[in-house]
């Protein structure tokens, strides 16, 4: 069975690589790191390190067992492009999302530069979404890098989101993920940045899915934005059609 989440933009978690080591100002408060804590204290033996970076060759072929199609969120406990993950462990990740062509997979970075530096040796499959988290103005470059990649779909998590973002250049975008910082530390998030975002969504035409508005308590702070939740999702074929065609003309994992 996949690995089912909470996150609102995806369906199941798959952590070829836990840990991570803080790159910007929006790790300050990382969720993942919280809860390796968590997992760790629990015994869970893909956590007997913590937060330390730690290749999990194990799991490496899990989605190829998961037959059920779904969008899985990977590495949500890590960095698939941090540095000290060898480039040959990525490229091995990335076949194996290549051959698990009836899943949706979602790849999130805030490593945009070696991103940009391994994307020409990489299989952009048409089932791979590549995103990059930018959390304030300082980091607006790693979208330029992200549209350096071939990959088929390009998305923005905007999250935690910690400056006001003007005037973005969304082209090569196809898709705008917006959400406030969570837990007791929570840094604000003022609502004229998220509508701001929302509206150049719109104007764009790209698609854009308020996640939270985050805080001490995000359950009760909710998702609703300006009376109403946005859940725009990217315009793609159903995965569960396209694994149905491979079937049937014969295809294999």
């Amino acid at each position: 069975m996949a690995l089912k989440s909470a996150i609102e933009w995806t369906e199941s978690t798959w952590n070829p690589v836990t840990g991570c080591t803080k790159v910007s100002s929006g790790c300050r408060h990382c969720y993942a790191e919280r809860m390796a804590a968590r997992l760790q204290a629990m015994g869970q033996a893909n956590y007997r390190d913590g937060f330390a970076l730690t290749l999990q060759p194990q799991a490496l072929e899990l989605p190829l067992r998961w037959k059920t199609p779904q969008t899985i969120f990977v590495n949500s406990m890590s960095d698939l492009f941090h540095e000290d993950v060898p480039c040959e462990y990525i490229l091995r990740v990335f076949e194996v999302m290549r051959r698990a062509y009836w899943h949706r997979f979602q790849v999130l970075t805030k490593r945009s530069a070696r991103l940009a530096i391994l994307a020409p040796d990489l299989p952009w499959a048409s089932n791979v979404w590549m995103g990059v988290t930018v959390e304030s103005a300082q980091y607006v470059q790693r979208i330029d890098d992200l549209r350096q990649t071939g990959a088929p779909l390009r998305f923005l998590s905007l999250e935690p989101l910690l400056s006001p973002l003007p005037a973005l250049d969304l082209t090569g975008i196809h898709w705008v993920i917006v959400g406030g910082e969570s837990g007791a530390e929570a840094r604000p998030m003022d609502p004229a940045w998220a509508r701001d975002l929302r509206d150049q969504c719109t104007a764009a035409g790209v698609p854009f899915f308020f996640k939270q508005w985050g805080g001490a308590n995000r359950k009760q702070a909710g998702r609703v934005l300006d009376g109403r939740t946005w859940d725009e999702m990217p315009h793609v074929r159903a995965t569960a059609t396209h694994f149905a065609g491979r079937v049937a003309a014969g295809g294999a994992a």
